[in-house]
């Protein structure tokens, strides 16, 4: 009888051991592993490794690959990486392209590999960033990873933005802090501009600063129930660099994943909507859908 409740317990630990990174549960529902292992999310088998700083920017390196041959996943497209950690405001990127305004010509900037199956490897610019001694870790997600019946939306029009939404919806309450409008061209409208017939022809683009806030606690537990965080998406958006710089850096998604360590969610970011402008100016969305996460932490 003790020998067999030796063996058992082996038996267990070497589970244990074999399972690797994707059975760790991490802050908010997003899985987590350290700096050089593997998850699972979205259809991919992601490894993120070799977490370093050049100059104002976070650099690290990506190796993924569909988890099953031929099973469903998200276009690699739309992986975007983000900094952990006890941030002044978000830093995002797309995993492909994002070091298109990085200076060390010495990168290989993450990219579809053209031969053989699919595989996306290389490295991903985060920044700019100066305060990087708060960077604890990266974390990845996709809009397109969408958990059902989990998306709450708003409308957020030109010139008021989006009015503040009570958190009995999402659990957080946003609120843009700051709205922007402008043409294709650059040129920005003021909000007399509504009155004008012939100022919304074409295309256009909106700057909005949101903010997200929120207890942690409260947060925890609705990530746990709906089975990973919250993303804040702005629309319409426009594939590629868009219309502006502005709405490059900003980006139109942007996880709610903050440092586990603090009691509240109190984000400040800027998002971006482009497109037809109307559409984009007059008649915009900001809206909260569950996803899935993974987290990579130094430590």
């Amino acid at each position: 009888m003790r020998m067999r409740t030796v063996l058992a317990a082996a038996l267990v630990l070497m589970l244990a051991a074999c399972s690797g990174g994707d059975t760790s549960s991490g802050p908010y529902g997003a899985q987590q592993a350290r700096i050089g292992e593997s998850l699972t999310v979205a259809g991919w088998n992601v490894s993120v490794a070799n977490l370093r700083f050049d100059a104002d920017r976070v650099l690290v390196d990506i190796d993924a690959a569909p988890a099953q041959t031929g099973g469903a996943h998200v276009k690699p497209e739309s992986l975007r990486l983000g900094l952990y950690g006890a941030l002044a405001h978000p830093i995002e990127s797309n995993a492909i392209g994002g070091c298109a305004d990085a200076a060390n010509l010495g990168l290989q900037p993450a990219a579809m590999q053209t031969a053989g199956p699919e595989h996306l490897s290389g490295t991903v610019c985060l920044g700019p960033l100066r305060d990087q001694s708060q960077v604890r870790g990266v974390y990845l997600y996709s809009p397109e990873e969408r958990i059902p019946k989990t998306t709450v939306a708003w409308p957020a029009a030109f010139p008021v933005g989006l009015m503040p939404t009570g958190d009995s919806e999402a659990g957080l309450v946003l609120q843009s802090t700051s709205v922007d409008a402008f043409r294709a061209d650059g040129a920005q409208l003021a909000p007399s501009a509504l009155g004008d017939p012939t100022a919304f022809s074409g295309n256009g683009y909106m700057l909005i600063g949101l903010s997200i806030d929120g207890t942690a606690q409260r947060y925890r537990d609705d990530s746990a129930k709906r089975g990973g965080p919250l993303m804040v998406l702005t629309g319409p958006t426009l594939p590629g660099n868009g219309l502006s710089h502005a709405c490059s850096a900003y980006g139109a998604s942007l996880l709610v994943l903050p440092e586990a360590s603090l009691d509240a969610v109190a984000i400040r970011a800027s998002m971006c909507t482009q497109g037809e402008i109307n559409a984009a100016l007059l008649y915009p969305t900001v809206s909260v859908v569950g996803t899935h996460a993974a987290l990579w932490t130094t430590a």
